[in-house]
């Protein structure tokens, strides 16, 4: 991703919380400042999105349910197709038609980033298992 350098005036009483929120977090100024951006953007393109801290770092969710990743991987792995699916996972989760819709618009657009967290996920499940696996045969 290439970068751009843009000067802008700042209220001072943002800059120092952003300064003492870098120092919390060890993260520079100029990174949360693209992160807030970046965020800010995405959350206005894409109403009911939210972004939350967690081990794993960042991730898109909705605003009142899950991570985007989650509704995606119960959408593909309910029995139905198309709008069907939709309304299964839907039903699945609990959440209304209109929140699945919103995580879907979300992954439409950043595909390649939710795909990633999908497979990263399932690695570390995997890893998981095979250190289950391997423990309970030592128990045996």
């Amino acid at each position: 991703m290439s970068t751009r350098h843009v000067s802008f005036r700042i209220n001072s009483e943002i800059f120092e919380r952003l300064e003492r929120r870098g120092r919390q977090v060890g993260r520079r100024r100029p990174e949360l400042m693209n992160r807030y951006i970046d965020e800010g953007v995405r959350m206005d393109d894409h109403p009911g999105m939210v972004f939350r801290s967690g081990p794993a770092g960042r991730r898109p969710a909705l605003v009142d349910g899950p991570d985007v990743w989650e509704v995606v991987r119960v959408v593909r792995n309910v029995e139905a197709t198309g709008d069907q699916a939709v309304d299964e996972a839907a039903r699945w989760l609990g959440l209304r038609r209109d929140q699945v819709e919103v995580a879907l618009r979300y992954y439409a657009e950043y595909t390649d980033e939710i795909d990633a967290w999908i497979a990263r996920l399932d690695e570390e499940a995997a890893r998981a298992r095979t250190i289950w696996e391997r423990r309970q045969s030592a128990l045996a």
